[in-house]
């Protein structure tokens, strides 16, 4: 009986498993070099960590279930709740900032389509403790640096809910998370209809249609003549001014929202090129989660980068590792294992294992891309050496292990 994979879930193969490594193992290489730790969470947490941040209506976009010990517990969606968790339960006595990446596969069970799976990899960091605009300025370039350093070139847009809570601070809290939501998703029909509902102030509804869509270089004067001095403002200039420090390229949009209530000031995100309309593949912000799970006032500041949307652009190759492939007769096996054992401390290496023929294995090493074949006959053995054959020219050398050795990583 033939089983099919789980929809909306994919098989890595060889080629395609050493290109995502090879693109995972950049972008770990940069957020190391920026002073971030690598932690990891379970797979499964306690429903209530993820409805208690999002609300009970993300229950139908999980993979809950009830376990033995009639405990809800669900697949995680995401990984920033699990990993202010994580910080509640293990690392409130630590120095601040923690400054913490993951990388990890979420699960949502949600239509299958184009860039979207139900298992998906996320790559994130969280700048836990500093309320600070330089904590945001830091993790906002990072996430510019991580996309640059695997090619991905794409617009900056950048926000601060403060200016636009500050414009709606004249109404209920419920309806400003309502009219957050609809900002966020760019749907001004519903927004003007929620403004209508609700009764807002005639000067409310012009003065919020017209700062969330300002844009561009300007912005920042018109929208003081619609809010005044507030600090807000001064905030949001002062982190755009270490984000020049940091050579970052950014658009001021006040129309970007995030649309989920813990984000409590600095929101950003950034859209790729080449992925048609569905074109975003980081976003973050800073927040508060912390006090929700038990801890203390907090903040916090993070983003999330779209692994698997990166890589439908990203044009990195896989890491050359094609190994060196070990060539005997069936009377120098007994060398060749041995020699592969010493190799494999410092290379791939691919011994035969069929018992194929002089002439089939050197067709083996050729079909599989191999660079180099090392030849191990009777003559070899004799003399203390291995022929050393260049794939690609064909030159032969006759050379001692240690030679190959050096020659090989060199």
């Amino acid at each position: 009986m033939k089983i099919s994979r789980p929809r909306g879930t994919r098989d890595f193969l060889p080629e395609d498993t050493r290109r995502r490594r090879n693109v995972e193992n950049i972008l770990r290489k940069v957020v190391r070099n920026w002073g971030f730790s690598e932690i990891i969470t379970p797979t499964f947490e306690a429903l209530e960590l993820f409805t208690l941040k999002s609300g009970d209506g993300i229950i139908g976009e999980l993979y809950n279930f009830t376990d033995k010990g009639n405990r809800a517990m669900t697949l995680r969606p995401e990984l920033t709740a699990p990993v202010m968790r994580m910080y509640v339960n293990e690392m409130q006595a630590n120095q601040r900032p923690l400054k913490l990446f993951y990388f990890e596969n979420c699960f949502r069970y949600e239509r299958p389509q184009k860039g979207r799976f139900r298992e998906f990899w996320q790559f994130g960091v969280e700048l836990i403790g500093s309320n600070k605009i330089d904590a945001d300025a830091e993790v906002i370039a990072l996430a510019s640096e991580m996309l640059k350093a695997v090619g991905i070139k794409g617009s900056l847009h950048v926000n601060h809910l403060g200016i636009i809570r500050h414009l709606l601070s004249v109404l209920k809290t419920e309806q400003q998370s309502r009219i957050m939501r609809l900002v966020d998703k760019k749907d001004d029909t519903g927004l003007v209809d929620y403004l209508e509902e609700i009764d807002a102030p005639g000067h409310l509804r012009l003065e919020l249609m017209e700062l969330i869509s300002l844009t561009g270089s300007e912005a920042i004067e018109k929208a003081r003549q619609l809010t005044g001095d507030i600090p807000e403002l001064e905030e949001y200039q002062e982190l755009l001014t270490l984000l020049e420090a940091y050579g970052v390229d950014y658009i001021i949009d006040f129309g970007i929202a995030r649309g989920l209530d813990y984000y409590t000031g600095m929101v950003f995100e950034i859209y790729a090129e080449g992925l048609g309309a569905q074109n975003q593949v980081c976003g973050g912000g800073s927040y508060q989660l912390i006090k929700l799970f038990g801890g203390g006032d907090v903040a916090s500041t993070g983003f999330g980068l779209g692994f698997d949307r990166i890589m439908e652009i990203c044009d990195i190759e896989p890491d050359d590792d094609k190994p060196v492939v070990i060539i005997a007769m069936d009377s120098t096996r007994i060398e060749a294992v041995e020699t592969a054992t010493k190799l494999r401390f410092h290379m791939p290496v691919y011994l035969d294992l069929m018992k194929r023929s002089f002439k089939a294995q050197l067709s083996y090493a050729d079909h599989i891309g191999a660079h180099y074949a090392l030849i191990i006959g009777e003559s070899e053995v004799e003399a203390g050496k291995v022929t050393l054959k260049n794939m690609d020219s064909g030159k032969q050398e006759l050379l001692t292990i240690e030679e190959v050795i050096q020659k090989m990583n060199c």
